[in-house]
């Protein structure tokens, strides 16, 4: 099995190739670039590298959200031109569920965390501690002092990751067994996102034409328009 994720949900953007089992390569760039700059040509350089080309990929992978709202246009268009022209499946993986994969050794409940800005973060909560995630609950969009009050309603340790990780470290210092991740760790990578892809059952894969976004929140334009309404 081998398989192509791109990652643009955030400020970094990343892509891997995961051949039978392992990370084959892994391109990963957090330069402030936009992605439209990068994902791309750091995609034709990984594959160049790795010495494969496109038509040995068996599935395509992208994070679908939440996230930058750009951002995960750019990747999921990329994913889905390349999975078109190749006829081949794709997989929509969640950037929180990635965030979590990421430290999944960590024993405890594992927050991933992600700027929505607005005095919100996207969040889910998942236990950590086993080669499998548990997931305890659905991506949201909720505010920083919602996400503390159901931490705190769980006993034991917990690890906040994502580029929302020191933002919501900053409020729960008063939490009890509150920690971040380290930096190596604190934000997704598209090698996560492969993983995650290669062990999903082709009834979770959709063709390209059916792979979609999700935002967890209407665009701003959308928001000031209803507001206006």
């Amino acid at each position: 099995m081998t398989v192509l994720a791109l990652d643009t949900s955030s400020r970094a953007a990343s892509c891997a190739v995961w051949k039978d089992g392992a990370v084959l390569a892994e391109f990963y760039c957090n330069a402030g670039l936009t992605h439209s700059q990068t994902i791309m040509p750091m995609t034709q350089a990984m594959l160049q590298s790795a010495k494969i080309t496109l038509r040995e990929i068996d599935r395509f992978a992208v994070s679908s959200g939440p996230g930058s709202f750009t951002g995960l246009r750019i990747g999921l268009s990329a994913v889905k031109a390349m999975a078109l022209a190749l006829d081949k499946p794709c997989a929509g993986v969640s950037a929180l569920h990635c965030l979590a994969a990421n430290v999944r050794f960590f024993s405890g409940v594992i927050a991933p965390v992600m700027d929505a800005r607005r005095g919100q973060v996207y969040t889910a909560l998942f236990e950590g501690g086993a080669d499998n995630l548990q997931r305890l609950c659905d991506d949201d969009a909720i505010s920083v002092r919602e996400l503390k009050a159901r931490l705190s309603e769980l006993p034991g340790a917990k690890l906040l990751a994502g580029d929302g990780a020191q933002l919501c470290k900053s409020e729960m210092e008063d939490l009890d067994g509150i920690e971040t991740a380290p930096p190596h760790l604190l934000h997704q990578r598209a090698s996560c996102i492969a993983e995650i892809a290669a062990d999903m059952d082709e009834a979770q894969l959709v063709c390209a034409g059916d792979l979609v976004p999700s935002y967890l929140r209407l665009p701003q334009a959308e928001r000031e328009l209803q507001n206006k309404l």
